[in-house]
């Protein structure tokens, strides 16, 4: 992947991205999956990276955990860009339900 632009990875308060010495932490395969989608389809010009930030603050306002980075962030992430290809109509929901379905019955390698 390219070098993460700074609009992405100097994001602040509840969108912050969590880090440990500095360093993006990913804590199972698919969050750092969801991190590289969501940036990789923004970088293809997908969608302009405020359109996802915004939507990820709200997802986590909404959560009522607005403290910055905590447990769940990249349940949050993945639920905003969820929510931005569909209305974006990257994919239906017929589409990301199938997908959805097929990494938790292990028909789709969680890592590759």
């Amino acid at each position: 992947m390219a070098a993460i632009k700074p609009e992405i990875a100097s994001m602040e308060g509840a969108a912050a991205l969590p880090r440990k010495n500095g360093e993006l932490v990913f804590e199972a395969p698919w969050q750092g999956r969801a991190f590289g989608l969501a940036v990789s389809l923004h970088q293809q010009g997908s969608y302009d990276w405020e359109d996802f930030r915004q939507r990820l603050i709200a997802q986590i306002q909404a959560s009522g955990c607005e403290g910055g980075p905590q447990p769940g962030y990249y349940e949050h992430w993945l639920a905003a860009l969820e929510r931005l290809v569909l209305e974006r109509g990257l994919v239906d929901q017929e589409e990301l339900e199938h997908r959805v379905q097929e990494y938790r019955s292990g028909l789709r390698d969680e890592v590759f």
